[in-house]
């Protein structure tokens, strides 16, 4: 059993009770950046909402890490050199609660990024330098069939949306809403 599995068993059976235990658990984590996990999150969402993008892309905004507080690798995973595909372990560990417009921008989070750097040289030239070392253990910029691929996908905007929040919320000691403030958003779209 790993860590992630032995957190779930032991998390609330209400699914907002759970996912605001993974916070509270794991969310002072850091992952290379000066935010915590949850400043992280937080960040993310309020840019999305600023920005005036739709409820699911917040959602999708505030959830997108969520498989980085549940991998058992450690806070600094990409300084040892491993990919922990916390965006597919995020997005499984959520797919019995939310529908695909919640799940797909999560998914395809860090293919966003890979795709943006593909498209645009001046992104990649802004990125962190803890999202240029995991951009290389990701798989570098998308190739040409790649990024075709990625824009054809039913959520294309909304991935690339986030994207643009998750690399802007990195601000150390930003004022945000609560954690607790989004559980209506979060209600409005589980699917049971």
């Amino acid at each position: 059993m790993t860590a992630a599995d032995s957190l779930v068993a032991t998390l609330p059976t209400d699914a907002v009770e759970r996912i605001f235990a993974v916070f509270n658990e794991r969310g002072s984590r850091h992952y290379g950046e000066n935010v915590s996990e949850l400043e992280h999150a937080l960040q993310t969402a309020e840019f999305a909402r600023q920005f005036g993008e739709s409820d699911a892309v917040v959602l999708s905004c505030l959830l997108h890490d969520f498989g980085h507080m549940l991998h058992d690798l450690g806070e600094h995973v990409a300084l040892q050199g491993v990919d922990a595909k916390h965006e597919e372990l995020g997005a499984v560990l959520l797919q019995d609660l939310f529908p695909e417009e919640i799940l797909e921008p999560i998914r395809q989070h860090v293919a966003a990024k890979r795709y943006l750097c593909w498209k645009d040289p001046r992104y990649a030239a802004g990125l962190s330098e803890s999202s240029v070392r995991s951009l290389g253990l990701q798989g570098g910029p998308m190739t040409d069939a790649e990024a075709a691929v990625f824009e054809a996908l039913p959520h294309f905007a909304a991935c690339v949306s986030l994207r643009r929040f998750d690399d802007m919320g990195k601000v150390p000691q930003m004022q945000t809403a609560s954690l607790q403030s989004y559980e209506p958003l979060i209600r409005q779209f589980l699917m049971h």
